[in-house]
């Protein structure tokens, strides 16, 4: 019970700050969960449904406030869903898993830290660019447990493909749809999901409703990163020590 009051608010804060860009947080969760020792076979279903929460608040939220680009979300999700199942589908040793997840947290955290000018104007993204990047995409989430927005986002900025509200409202249902299609893919998810994930659940739903509605009608909130910048920093270490 210490252990879970100890992490309950760093639950909070990680699914505000994810929330408030679209995003549902699994890689931030993740990181949680590798500094409080859990076991891999638990990480991935548990980021996946946790995300699932947070992700939808985000999508009903980003989508009444007009940001959402129908065309842009369904020709990135169209090929990233089979490969998200195929990734939940395949088995990983807990070294390699630990490797991949330390990766994506690494480029999570230095993602954070970078700011991509807002787009006045953007491009429609190519055919070629969508199949390569939506499939690496897709593999990779269903591999580690996340949903992908941490991809796909700066990959729509850098390209000039979306503007940051635009890149926030497709992220979000992005991100459901890849961690159903994980999930799907996922044997016996509900045998593996962390004791405490009804207390976290409730949690998540908390700080993704707060981070979402700050994100699609306010501001993101900046001071927040370097607290998940360091969670994520410590996650790795753990990992890579581990």
């Amino acid at each position: 019970m210490n252990e879970l009051l100890i992490l309950i608010p760093i639950f909070l804060v990680v699914s505000a700050m994810y929330a408030s860009v679209g995003h549902g947080g699994a890689s931030g969760y993740l990181a949680i969960m590798a500094l409080a020792s859990v076991p891999v076979l638990v990480m991935k279903p548990t980021a996946l449904t946790l995300n699932l929460v947070v992700s939808l608040m985000g999508t009903i939220l980003f989508l009444r406030a007009g940001h959402f680009a129908w065309k842009l979300f369904w020709m990135f999700s169209v090929v990233s869903i089979p490969f998200a199942y195929l990734g939940g589908r395949t088995s990983l040793s807990p070294g390699l898993f630990k490797v991949l997840v330390a990766a994506a947290l690494v480029f999570a955290t230095v993602r954070l830290f970078i700011t991509v000018q807002d787009q006045q104007t953007t491009k429609e993204p190519p055919i070629w660019a969508i199949i390569v990047s939506g499939a690496i995409i897709g593999l990779f989430s269903g591999l580690i447990g996340v949903g992908g927005g941490i991809f796909l986002t700066p990959l729509l900025l850098i390209c000039g493909w979306a503007n940051i509200k635009t890149a926030a409202a497709v992220s979000a249902p992005f991100i459901f749809v890849n961690s159903a299609a994980g999930l799907l893919g996922h044997p016996q998810v509900s045998g593996n999901l962390i004791a405490q994930w009804p207390w976290f659940a409730g949690t998540v739903v908390v700080g993704g409703f707060i981070g979402a509605r700050w994100g699609s009608s306010l501001a993101n909130p900046k001071h927040l990163r370097p607290v998940l910048a360091a969670v994520l920093v410590l996650a790795t270490l753990k990992l890579v020590v581990s």
